[in-house]
């Protein structure tokens, strides 16, 4: 087979990923079966699927005894990053119904990467619980925590019945809260890059 230099971008399949051709990979939320959450989790990364599940540790106190307990955050749902090819996979598992729709389009939701990077710093860093408001919250004053744990982070403040808490907006699914005292915190000036989160 001869090949001249202006052929060569048509003889090379689609699907190659070389060093210079790279899949860009998106956070999308997959609808999962009630109580497959785990499951569903371990499969995917038994399939080399980046996946996130969002899992918060409990105690349980009866009158004999305590037991710690991973509660799911955002029951019916996982988070996975992948590239289009990755995306169709996904659907394989009989677990996982659909994707997150915007309402009325038929694409996936993508859920931005520093979103994601905010709510995943936020779960592994926090000593408070974590809750999700999918109540519309107003937007509070942008901030960023200053002391304790979750030092760096960047979200909103904002008042729910009455406490301080610091939130991060997730596309669609509203925004996860987390209690804070208002010393901890301090406002974003516009222009400032020493960032953390």
């Amino acid at each position: 087979m001869i090949i001249n230099e202006n052929d060569d971008q048509k003889s090379l399949p689609t699907n190659v990923t070389g060093s210079g051709v790279a899949r860009s990979k998106r956070w999308l939320v997959a609808i999962v079966r009630i109580c497959h959450e785990k499951k569903t989790s371990e499969r995917l990364t038994k399939m080399g699927i980046e996946n996130f599940l969002p899992i918060q540790q409990e105690v349980h106190q009866w009158s004999d005894r305590r037991k710690i307990v991973d509660r799911v955050l955002i029951p019916m749902m996982i988070f996975v990053h992948v590239d289009s090819h990755e995306q169709k996979e996904v659907l394989t598992l009989s677990s996982i119904s659909r994707y997150m729709v915007l309402r009325g389009e038929s694409t996936p939701a993508v859920i931005p990467d520093q979103q994601m990077l905010r709510f995943k710093f936020m779960l592994d860093y926090s000593d408070e619980a974590i809750s999700m408001n999918t109540s519309p919250l107003a937007p509070g004053e942008k901030i960023r925590v200053i002391k304790g744990p979750l030092a760096g982070l960047e979200g909103e403040l904002v008042n729910v019945n009455g406490k301080s808490k610091v939130a991060v907006r997730l596309t669609m699914l509203g925004c996860a809260c987390v209690d804070i005292p208002v010393g901890c915190v301090e406002p974003v000036g516009y222009g400032n890059s020493t960032t953390r989160m």
